[in-house]
């Protein structure tokens, strides 16, 4: 049975005319996967033809929704039907979904019981290498962990678990085993091609190729995944967080300006795709001089400030570590020891956690790295 506000829903969306039928957007079948969830939170697909400009269709079909009491969140998707009758599903607009209605099933199936992209809008941050070491502290904690690498043009997993020149084995019902390392299941594109060649692929391709490392992956029974998305936020990005049933994002930065404009972009994607954003890392915060002093290469705070500007919890800072860099360069992640760096990390993956078990207006324990 239908809830109250499901129908308040559909009537709002039958209160915006479809302009070549006449008839209301839900009674004229334009309207498919909608999902409203108990924190008021609605996502649907607004079918379109290919080619249709229905942008400021859907956008009027988001506003209407939007004006009901109790609705606290609307992401309406644009998708052509496919001669095959099949059709796309919004971005699930809560943390951890229950299963899917019959009409909205999800181009991939659910791996772990949480799914969290490590991202960042910028290259070069040090995304890898926090993904990596996050993975690895969460595993030391006695969680199941496994680590995909999206990150399709650069994949750095196999250099920095230490499986290089690994391939994963298939299992008898023709699915790949994903290599263990650390404690964490992985894989990555690294493991199919040689690394020698350069993956030279569109967009259709990159994605074909990610859902495929996750549904011909056996993960086992995962309790999180992180994902190491590949940098930007382009085609290859918003296709990704829109087609996953992720329950969150880290960004990763640095301090400086041209690194924290993208952030800002990045919050925004994930924010317009309904991905709760879990937080903000500030990596290579500061460099410790020989005399205990702290030189800030490039910029103080920048991250944390553009984490309070934009609402969402900043978790904590990490320095210019020698060991971050010779752990990633000899495949034992530094969070695999008991130095500074590896409790730094053991706290994060703590916060982490926490953060996906909290409600969506509790904010991320902050970390603080003395």
């Amino acid at each position: 049975m239908a809830s109250s506000l499901e129908t308040a829903v559909r009537a709002a969306l039958d209160a915006v005319k479809d302009p070549v039928s006449g008839k209301g957007l839900s009674s004229s079948g334009r309207i498919s996967g909608l999902v409203v969830r108990p924190d008021g939170k609605v996502g649907f697909v607004l079918e379109t033809s290919a080619g249709a400009a229905d942008e400021p269709l859907r956008k009027s079909a988001e506003a209407a929704v939007a004006k009901i009491a109790g609705v606290s969140a609307v992401t309406a998707v644009l998708t052509a039907e496919a001669t095959t009758g099949a059709r796309s599903v919004p971005p699930s607009p809560t943390r951890i979904p229950p299963p899917p209605a019959p009409q909205a099933r999800s181009e991939v199936s659910r791996p772990a019981r949480a799914i969290v992209a490590v991202a960042s809008a910028k290259g070069g941050v040090g995304k890898s290498t926090v993904a990596v070491n996050l993975a690895v502290a969460a595993a030391k904690s006695g969680l199941r962990v496994g680590l995909l690498d999206a990150d399709v043009f650069g994949p750095s997993v196999p250099t920095m678990m230490g499986t290089v020149g690994k391939k994963p084995q298939l299992s008898a019902a023709k699915k790949m085993q994903p290599l263990m390392a650390h404690g964490v299941a992985t894989n990555s594109i690294g493991y199919l091609v040689d690394p020698d060649n350069a993956v030279v692929w569109r967009g259709p391709m990159v994605m074909s190729a990610i859902v495929q490392l996750i549904n011909d992956t056996d993960w086992g029974d995962l309790d999180i995944l992180f994902i190491d998305t590949p940098p930007g936020t382009g085609e290859v990005q918003l296709t990704l967080v829109q087609r996953l049933p992720l329950d969150g994002a880290i960004i990763v930065s640095t301090p400086q300006e041209v690194a924290l404009a993208d952030v800002r972009r990045g919050v925004g994607m994930f924010r317009k795709t309904a991905v709760p954003v879990l937080g903000v890392i500030e990596n290579m915060a500061w460099f410790e001089q020989p005399d205990g002093s702290r030189a800030y290469i490039f910029g103080k705070e920048g991250a944390q400030r553009t984490a309070t500007e934009m609402g969402v919890p900043f978790l904590g800072a990490l320095p210019i570590l020698p060991v971050l860099r010779e752990g990633g360069d000899a495949g034992v992640p530094a969070a695999t020891g008991d130095s500074n760096a590896a409790e730094a990390f053991r706290l994060l993956a703590e916060a982490i956690s926490e953060a996906l078990a909290a409600s969506p207006n509790k904010p991320a324990p902050a970390i603080v790295f003395e």
